[in-house]
């Protein structure tokens, strides 16, 4: 049965990829997005128009909106609703910008949960899929499971989404609103934000330009490929009350160093590679303990690291002329 249901985010890698699984399940999607300068609006652009090729594109809706303008959100839920459910994926992202810029970080990440968390309230509108983050684990023990306790953020980034995710358990308990948080484990792939490693790494060996390198590259991560995170993310949308979720890659974590070494073959090109500090907000190492999404949602990662990496290689060169001006 063909559902309706508000996206947030819509223009941004992750909740791009989240629209199109929705589509391809036959579903009505209104995608919203302020198409923030973060990084080059030209790839936002790009993402969104992508949907013009859905065989399914008349069930797509897109408006410029900011969730952090509460009456513009109320008159979208008036206009547009019913929702089925609400998967709330804007957000501002990035650690270290977070430390430079932290004001937008509460106001995005934070209050503007809270306006969505209002519209669905007044609405009746009872399920929210909350994006989260694995940064939220600084200080923990690995595999990083979902019962931590996750009170030592380490950047406003961090701490802004630990306060949406308590803003929504409140909301669940007070009125009866179902909340999934899904904490995302380093995803990558195809279109990415050009402020993450593996899309920086991926220009800067095939520009042969020098890789700016944060560490030794012996810190690792998750890896987790963006089609797999929104499997997870819809998957999230079933009725579970109030919880966490890691989606993550499951697998042990890879490090910086040996990405760049599989990029390398990949591209056929060799990298060149300066150091620069440690920076104190990153996290040495990630790595999702996943069996709750498996039990929960019946959700696992499909797609290999070396598969994904591929894609996202073959991604760049074959859209290399439009993104060699993309900053990264």
């Amino acid at each position: 049965m063909s559902k309706k249901y508000l996206v947030t985010g819509a223009a941004g890698f992750i909740a791009s990829r989240v629209c199109r699984e929705l589509l391809d399940d036959g579903h009505h999607v209104v995608g919203v997005d302020n198409l923030n300068d973060y990084y080059d609006i030209r790839l936002k652009k790009w993402r969104l128009s992508q949907f013009n090729r859905h065989e399914n594109a008349e069930n797509f809706c897109f408006q410029k909106l900011d969730i952090e303008q509460q009456d513009d959100l109320k008159s979208l839920f008036d206009g547009q609703g019913p929702f089925n459910a609400v998967l709330n994926l804007a957000g501002r992202a990035g650690v270290r910008y977070s430390m430079e810029n932290p004001h937008v970080y509460l106001s995005t990440n934070t209050e503007g949960t809270l306006n969505l968390l209002e519209c669905m309230r007044a609405s009746k509108c009872n399920k929210l899929v909350l994006a989260s983050t694995s940064s939220l684990y600084a200080g923990q023990t690995m595999p990083f499971a979902e019962d931590l306790a996750v009170n030592q953020p380490l950047s406003p980034y961090a701490a802004s989404k630990k306060a949406a995710e308590l803003m929504a358990y409140s909301y669940h308990k007070l009125y009866g609103i179902d909340v999934s948080v899904v904490r995302y484990f380093t995803v990558y792939g195809p279109a990415g934000r050009p402020d993450m490693s593996p899309y920086r790494f991926i220009k800067w060996i095939a520009e042969e330009e020098t890789i700016q390198m944060f560490g030794d590259g012996s810190q690792s991560r998750d890896f987790t490929y963006v089609d797999d995170i929104a499997r997870g993310s819809v998957a999230a949308i079933k009725e579970v009350g109030y919880e966490i979720i890691n989606l993550g890659g499951g697998r042990n974590p890879v490090s910086l160093n040996a990405i760049i070494e599989r990029l390398e073959s990949l591209l056929g090109k060799k990298a060149y590679i300066v150091q620069k500090p440690f920076h104190i907000a990153d996290l040495q190492e990630t790595w999702a303990d996943i069996d709750k999404a498996m039990n929960l949602l019946g959700w696992a990662p499909r797609v290999s690291l070396d598969e994904g990496l591929a894609k996202s290689v073959q991604w760049y060169l074959d859209n290399r002329e439009f993104l060699r001006d993309i900053a990264v």
